[in-house]
């Protein structure tokens, strides 16, 4: 890597690029794995949520692939605690972002309030269901109505879409849920004294959103930032100009094997920016071997998936059985840095079914075979399970191999 004392850019091969980012998402070297769930929420800055329930709900997966077999309600506890350790608001997607990070959304907050439409136009009861909430919050929705009319999910119920525009415009917070039912609560009774206080404007908030989505990725491009903080327009605009100012305080880099940007007078020009204190020191230490949610911050943008790692992958729960490659909730397997194959992944009492099993090209092949084993019996016992079966396996040569080294058991920890 280049050193930046000398004010120089950066030069980093594909393979520096992705050890940075990987250590930079806890997923390489002991300190990255420090201070629990409540550490792990700030190092990646944003955990998207999902109704999907397979080994677990995906906020939950995104603990266990950084931390190993924590536990659950320690999970739970550190993105839905009293008082609030963190709210569910719009950052990549619906997320759980730290409670410190409220002051930051209030561009986003105040872009709702000025159009009043996101999905569906705003109904007059939104003020009484605001007063609703003052006199007899936290509530759910069903404390204030009923979530849908009747028909599909997004049919909802007047009540439903107030409540949702209420927590869009920052009037409540969601800081905690109740089985998978948000609670809904009076921003200003939930919300530090200290956090509400702030009064950013939307250059602030853009410039600092855009320090931690850095950080977070360790090595981004402009799309992938982008990506990661949902901004658009003006917004984008911001963006842009904390990036070209230094105000967002990333460096530019230049990792090869990577596109150009956009405009670039040359291909030598910078492609991507970092955070400066990820570059120095070489990543070091001990990889993680853990399936990864399909909604994990390291591969929830298919570009950059396909970039860092060489995957081309996408969530197949919607489509039709008979069309689907890699299978309904398929995980990708991470191990000594690289994805190394597919795990589509179910529970039957105290089994967890490896409905298929598929291997990425290239590698070492047994070792691909060993680490799909730790990481399948690893999460059999996270999640209470005494048994691994494999049903299918994408690639014949390594069927039998596979099936040996989950026979054997549990083979040693993978943390």
């Amino acid at each position: 890597m280049t050193d930046l004392s000398a004010g120089l850019t950066a030069d980093l091969t594909a393979d520096e690029a992705r050890r940075i980012i990987l250590r930079a998402q806890g997923f390489l070297g002991a300190p990255a794995r420090g201070g629990g769930v409540p550490a792990m929420l700030r190092r990646v800055g944003a955990v998207q949520l999902d109704t999907i329930s397979v080994l677990a709900r995906s906020h939950e997966l995104v603990a266990y692939a950084r931390l190993g077999p924590v536990g659950r309600s320690a999970v739970e506890g550190a993105y839905w605690d009293a008082p609030a350790r963190a709210f569910e608001y719009w950052c990549h997607a619906a997320c759980v972002l730290p409670i410190e990070q409220w002051p930051l959304y209030a561009f986003r907050r105040r872009a709702y309030r000025e159009r009043r439409y996101r999905w569906h136009e705003v109904p007059p009861v939104v003020d009484k269901v605001l007063e609703q909430v003052r006199s007899d919050g936290p509530l759910t929705t069903a404390d204030i109505g009923g979530a849908k009319n009747g028909g599909p999910w997004w049919d909802w119920s007047d009540t439903k879409i107030a409540i949702e525009f209420l927590l869009d415009i920052g009037e409540v917070v969601c800081t905690r849920r109740v089985g998978w039912r948000r609670v809904y609560e009076l921003a200003e009774r939930a919300v530090p004294a200290d956090l509400l206080a702030q009064d950013l404007s939307d250059d602030e908030c853009v410039t600092r959103l855009t320090t931690i989505a850095g950080r977070s990725l360790g090595v981004a491009t402009r799309a992938d930032l982008v990506d990661f903080t949902r901004v658009k327009g003006r917004h984008a605009a911001m963006l842009d100009e904390a990036l070209l100012s230094g105000a967002a305080g990333l460096v530019p880099v230049r990792v090869s094997g990577w596109p150009a940007r956009r405009g670039a007078p040359g291909p030598e020009s910078p492609n991507a920016w970092a955070d400066p204190g990820a570059l120095d020191s070489e990543p070091r230490g001990r990889h993680r071997t853990t399936p990864l949610s399909p909604f994990d911050s390291l591969v929830w943008e298919r570009a950059r998936a396909e970039r860092v790692f060489g995957l081309n992958h996408r969530l197949e729960a919607y489509v039709p059985k008979d069309k689907r490659v890699h299978g309904y909730f398929a995980m990708p397997v991470l191990a000594g840095g690289r994805i190394i194959g597919r795990v589509d992944p179910a529970r039957e009492g105290a089994t967890l079914v490896a409905r298929q099993v598929g291997f990425e090209p290239g590698g070492g092949r047994a070792r691909a075979v060993e680490a799909m084993s730790d990481a399948l019996w690893e999460a059999a016992s996270w999640v209470g399970c005494t048994d691994v079966r494999v049903e299918r396996v994408g690639a014949p040569d390594l069927e039998a191999p596979l099936r040996a080294a989950v026979a054997r058991g549990p083979r040693r920890p993978t943390r």
